[in-house]
């Protein structure tokens, strides 16, 4: 189904964004329910009983994963009404975590084999929590250790960037929200239906933003000579934003960071000078006045920025040189598609460049040192 070879791509990173809607639909098609009215894990062994006796959850990723458990604590919280916290992996077991009864701790790692991770899931269990791993590859030592295992069917990711194992698991963080939240009767029919539906929508509206790609390449272009580039967002926008700095880091060694725009006035605005390069994620349609009012103010000192917005949010236009839309679909569903401009600026900035884009320098694909 899916290839180790380019297929006809430069490189393997293009050809995994270019998968992206392919993982989604093979994510998805096995776990909502033949009648499409629910979600199945059928891997997961808990039972309708520890679900709702539930009280907390302790989400330990790195990178890119831990990125994905920060969307995953927005769809949990706000659907199953569960309290989460998500740990950096390397800093779990070293902070002496309080795990009490009745706490759930999900680890997230494309290989299985990521040390901190795989420390944290032992740490975990030594500590008498359930634990239950996300990855991407069967009979890794996280799937043979952890008491239930979900796989995310992203097929071998070659390039060092993730892109479509992260979307993998964004989809995996999304499902099963919505089926600790049936679970505990925290969401109605109605919702569930209505999100179910948006996600059955999602591979169609992956494979519209693939296509449009030429507003990007002129912005990585202007990328590919800056030394500073800043990422904003709020909320899971946030959690989008964080990834599209950690794309256009490791792959086009240009320093990027990632500010909550909330906190932008809390110290980094005096970051801001005439030029700088700021890319703006606004997709919640509930921060939407917020938003523009925080760009504007980026704008008016001088900031260059560029924002990855939903389809009906052209209001944007008003306070941003630049707006890249994405197809309208639910709030939640949002960084699924968000995230493959920003995976698309960072990969053509490589290029631009002229670096090694599915090799980076200093990194390796399985982190298995601590």
């Amino acid at each position: 189904m899916y290839s180790i070879e380019k297929d006809g791509y430069v490189h393997f990173m293009l050809k995994e964004i270019h998968e992206q809607p392919q993982v989604l639909q093979d994510t998805m098609s096995a776990r909502i329910s033949a009648g499409g009215a629910g979600v199945v894990f059928n891997e997961v062994s808990l039972s309708l009983e520890e679900i709702k006796n539930i009280k907390k959850i302790h989400i330990a990723a790195c990178g890119t994963a831990y990125h994905a458990g920060l969307a995953g604590k927005n769809y949990i919280e706000r659907l199953a009404r569960i309290p989460v916290e998500v740990e950096i992996a390397s800093e779990f077991r070293y902070r002496r975590p309080i795990l009490e009864p009745g706490t759930l701790v999900m680890v997230i790692s494309q290989s299985g084999e990521t040390a901190d991770t795989l420390a944290a899931l032992r740490e975990a269990k030594n500590l008498g929590a359930r634990v239950i791993a996300v990855t991407n590859v069967m009979d890794s030592t996280m799937s043979r250790e952890a008491d239930d295992v979900i796989y995310t069917v992203a097929g071998p990711e070659i390039a060092i960037a993730s892109t479509k194992a992260y979307a993998a698991q964004l989809m995996i963080m999304v499902l099963f929200a919505l089926y600790l939240a049936a679970g505990r009767s925290a969401i109605g029919s109605e919702e569930m239906q209505e999100i179910l539906s948006e996600i059955k929508e999602l591979t169609t509206k992956a494979r519209r933003v693939l296509m449009d790609t030429g507003e990007l390449k002129k912005l990585a272009g202007e990328f590919a000579g800056r030394g500073d580039v800043f990422f904003t967002g709020r909320c899971l926008d946030y959690a989008v934003a964080m990834e599209g700095t950690l794309k256009l880091k490791e792959t086009t060694y240009i320093h990027a960071e990632a500010i909550a725009t909330g906190e932008m006035r809390h110290g980094p605005m005096a970051l801001i000078e005439k030029n700088v390069p700021i890319v703006a994620v606004a997709t919640q349609e509930n921060l939407l006045e917020t938003m523009a009012g925080n760009i504007q103010e980026l704008t008016n000192r001088g900031a260059s920025v560029a924002i990855v917005a939903m389809e009906g949010f052209e209001e944007l236009e008003k306070v941003a040189g630049r707006v890249f839309y994405i197809p309208k679909t639910h709030p939640f569903l949002a960084p699924l598609l968000a995230v493959i401009p920003l995976q698309f600026l960072a990969y053509y900035t490589a290029v631009a460049k002229g670096l090694d884009v599915d090799q980076p320098r200093n990194l390796t694909k399985s982190v298995s040192a601590e």
